[in-house]
């Protein structure tokens, strides 16, 4: 098995409280290569970056940031992945130039990171606004119809980010988020695309009323990337706990032995990420191990 750890590590993001005297310096100060560094000085391999890194530290994905990027992958032998921008981006809006603005925004990322040779690119498809839609108390028909129209412009802009990017469809891996899990499914099975399972998500409840490992099932020849972290099962009333997932494995409900007793039977070989803390992610490879699962 393959394990990572996402790079947005908060509490290394976070200015201590003395450089709030000048907050400009903090930015114009952060070193990318210099996170990732740290990140694999702590037991990883295999990192994934943060398109959003750029909102707070607009320097972080220039060329000479992904210059010493790649270096340090050379020097290193570490492997990246990435999350594509999801904080602002709405890829399925209604509003077209707030969704075209939102593909510039992804194609971008994905054009100035080819040169780090990224393992498997990272989408939320849909954004926040299909996500309140979702949430909303419609007429179930009203509800099919509008998130069917979100679905479309979904996919609309996964064509536009693929032709602009020159990126192959399997690279990039549509992610289980706040959105009717067979939409998601129907969206990446029509533009032939992977798909990251993000555990946490759908024991959660962002999926719908899908069990975890029915949806793994459904995934797993289109299975690119997982997201790793635990939370307890919302049950088929689809209660959603917002906030009760990214815990450390053994605080929720996901069956880790059965998770990887059928990967491993699948012969599957993808990227693993911790969307968790270092000190989290470092625990619950414990867990794992103490499983008898093979960390490498």
């Amino acid at each position: 098995m393959r394990f990572g750890i996402m790079a947005m590590q908060i509490g290394a993001l976070i200015p201590p409280a003395e450089t709030l005297k000048d907050p400009m310096a903090f930015i114009m100060g952060f070193d990318h290569a210099g996170l990732i560094r740290q990140i694999h000085s702590q037991g990883f391999n295999l990192i994934e970056l943060g398109g959003d890194l750029t909102l707070f530290f607009p320097q972080s994905y220039t060329p000479a940031a992904i210059e010493k990027l790649a270096a340090l992958k050379n020097e290193l032998g570490i492997s990246f992945t990435m999350h594509l921008p999801l904080w602002s981006v709405e890829p399925s809006t209604l509003l077209q130039p707030v969704r075209q603005g939102s593909v510039r925004a992804l194609v971008e990322a994905v054009q100035a990171t080819l040169p780090l040779e990224i393992e498997q690119y990272v989408l939320h498809a849909t954004g926040a606004l299909a996500a309140e839609f979702y949430q909303m108390r419609l007429p179930e028909n009203g509800k099919a119809l509008i998130l069917r129209q979100f679905q479309a412009n979904a996919k609309q802009s996964i064509k536009s980010l693929l032709a602009e990017t020159g990126l192959p469809s399997r690279k990039l891996a549509v992610e289980t988020i706040e959105f009717p899990f067979e939409l998601m499914l129907g969206m990446a099975e029509e533009m032939d695309t992977s798909i990251c399972l993000d555990t946490g998500h759908v024991l959660a409840g962002f999926s719908g009323p899908i069990q975890l490992f029915d949806a793994l099932e459904a995934i797993l020849p289109r299975l690119g990337e997982i997201h790793l972290h635990d939370a307890p099962w919302q049950g088929p009333e689809r209660k959603i706990g917002y906030g009760k997932d990214h815990q450390i494995l053994g605080a929720g409900d996901l069956d880790t032995a059965r998770l990887f007793n059928r990967l491993t039977e699948a012969q599957w070989k993808g990227p693993i990420i911790f969307e968790l803390t270092v000190e989290q992610a470092q625990k619950s490879l414990q867990v794992i191990q103490n499983l008898g699962i093979n960390l490498k």
